[in-house]
């Protein structure tokens, strides 16, 4: 094998379906989805089903999507336009400390403009505490944003109760599932859920595409102001091309929601690597309430990235940057208090439909040369 690819979680490859329903949009469907005449019709009606189809795989009614141009757009939208619309409301905020960055630096941009944040930590496994988020709720608190699964530990959080939370209190509720849309259910009414992020990319959909669930009777302000496309909330004329990509990877995401056989594959590697390397190899996350495809592990008194270098062949992602010879361990780590010898020996490994048994067999040789 010359190269394997166990980085599903930063980005994922095209599902055959999806390049076989986008090809005719770039061939025939070139009209504008607005027009009204016979070139535009098509279009229309094919950007309407991507939208259907995105709305079935979370259980929430097309008018309720927004597409946009991936996770980071769908969070900025969700958080920078909930807040200029309803801060007459109250101006208070709570998130957690290991968001994704493209929710983190958001709330730093409204801190500056006036929002206050209350970014609440994590236990252990990197999981939040639905009592911390009840605490730091005040009279002014008009938004709470939790990640549905952590992208460096796949650390799955209690999105139901904080749901719950939300609702008793009046609060919208936005969660981040770039990570869990299409490994695990994600029902929003199940969860009540308000807002809810995707991001095409790790869906097997093409980069450049997402979405953003507003729930009937959210009101936000459009960061892009212009004509009236969707909904209103977001000028420009729509990427159908994409978005048509996207609402086939949410149509055939589906039929692997909750199949066995990811989270199996992924509990092989970690079995097997806790024999192959005994204490040498800890667990970073929750051991049960986690993504099926996700195991970042580190490797004590190792550097995680030296390990990376020396199987070049391997794809994965490191949980610590390494700077002019210091090791500086990843927030998410540094959160959850793992000590610096183990945190800088960090790795993810992320599996996807296409990874084998022979592969992670074959990862396991090339982890025992390297740290040998």
């Amino acid at each position: 094998m010359d190269h394997i690819y166990l980085d599903y979680n930063a980005s994922t490859p095209l599902a055959p379906e999806v390049i076989n329903t986008m090809i005719p949009l770039l061939q025939d469907f070139y009209g504008n989805p607005s027009a009204l005449h016979w070139a535009g019709a098509p279009v229309k009606g094919l950007l309407q089903k991507a939208r259907e189809q995105v709305a079935s795989l979370l259980g929430c009614s097309s008018e309720e999507i927004t597409f946009t141009s991936g996770g980071s757009e769908a969070n900025n939208l969700a958080l920078k336009g909930f807040f200029f619309k309803n801060k007459g409301k109250g101006s208070h905020i709570i998130t957690s400390k290991i968001e994704h960055p493209a929710v983190i630096n958001p709330c730093k941009f409204l801190e500056r403009i006036g929002a206050k944040v209350t970014y609440v930590g994590v236990d252990q496994y990197g999981r939040v505490s639905p009592e911390e988020i009840e605490k730091a709720i005040t009279k002014d608190t008009i938004l709470i944003s939790v990640m549905h699964s952590n992208n460096e530990t796949g650390t799955l959080q209690p999105i139901q109760e904080i749901g719950n939370l939300a609702e008793r209190n009046g609060i919208a509720f936005h969660t981040d599932a770039s990570q869990s849309v299409g490994k695990v259910p994600v029902n929003v009414n199940d969860l009540k859920i308000d807002m809810l992020t995707i991001a095409g990319h790790k869906l097997y959909a093409p980069k450049g595409i997402g979405a953003l669930y507003i729930r009937k009777g959210i009101e936000l302000e459009p960061l892009i102001h212009g004509a009236g496309h969707e909904s209103g909330l977001r000028a420009g004329t729509e990427n159908t091309l994409l978005a048509v990509g996207l609402g086939t990877a949410c149509k055939i995401a589906g039929s692997y929601v909750g199949s066995r056989e990811l989270k199996e594959l992924t509990e092989y590697f970690w079995d097997r690597l806790k024999k192959q390397f005994g204490d040498l190899v800890q667990l970073n996350g929750h051991p049960e309430e986690r993504l099926p495809n996700t195991l970042n592990v580190s490797f004590v008194k190792r550097i995680g990235q030296d390990l990376l270098d020396k199987i070049p062949q391997l794809a994965a992602s490191t949980g610590s940057a390494c700077h002019a010879g210091s090791i500086e361990l990843s927030p998410v780590l540094k959160e959850m208090a793992v000590p610096e010898q183990v945190g800088m020996g960090a790795i993810r490994f992320s599996l996807g439909r296409h990874t084998t048994k022979d592969e992670i067999d074959q990862v396991l040789l090339w982890l025992k040369k390297a740290i040998n």
